[in-house]
């Protein structure tokens, strides 16, 4: 048997200015199974340091962006805040194929607390004919009692 000592290495992505972020506003539609009147969703996708979206009720929650267009996606970027109270939350990354079907990209879960109440999650993509992209999120996976938030969602597309 052979045997290999590696290490991780993180992949660099380049640099916000550089990323081509994609404007949604002007391509898409966004779904959101609810929203609490005070933190709406527009807000995760303006990148100016906003509120953020929470849902205005405890349980899962869905979010898609509905692209007007296929469109090729080569990065995702989600911020998660939560200063409130400790939970242990599980989200779900999926994109819809123009083709049809829907396929997820990642499935992962957080532990909020006073030391870690910070989630960013930054993943470099090569995916082609987006038709939507969808976020659903488990406010807390011991309990129905976690709100659901989320602080900004950026999605980068193919550079020019």
């Amino acid at each position: 048997m052979r045997k290999r000592i590696v290490e991780l290495r993180r992949t660099t992505l380049p640099a916000e200015s550089d990323a081509g972020w994609l404007n949604l506003s002007e391509i898409a539609t966004v779904e959101v199974t609810s929203e609490h009147e005070h933190f709406p969703i527009e807000t995760v996708f303006a990148n100016d340091g906003g509120p953020g979206w929470r849902a205005a009720r405890s349980s899962k929650q869905v979010i898609r962006i509905i692209f007007d267009e296929p469109v090729a996606v080569r990065r995702i970027r989600l911020r998660f805040d939560e200063r409130e109270s400790e939970r242990t939350q599980e989200f779900t990354l999926s994109w819809y194929p123009a083709a049809g079907g829907c396929r997820e990209i990642v499935r992962q879960q957080w532990n909020f607390s006073r030391g870690a109440a910070t989630e960013i999650e930054d993943y470099a993509l090569s995916l082609d004919g987006v038709a939507g992209l969808e976020l659903a999120i488990q406010p807390d996976i011991s309990s129905d009692i976690g709100v659901a938030t989320l602080s900004s969602w950026m999605v980068g597309g193919a550079s020019g």
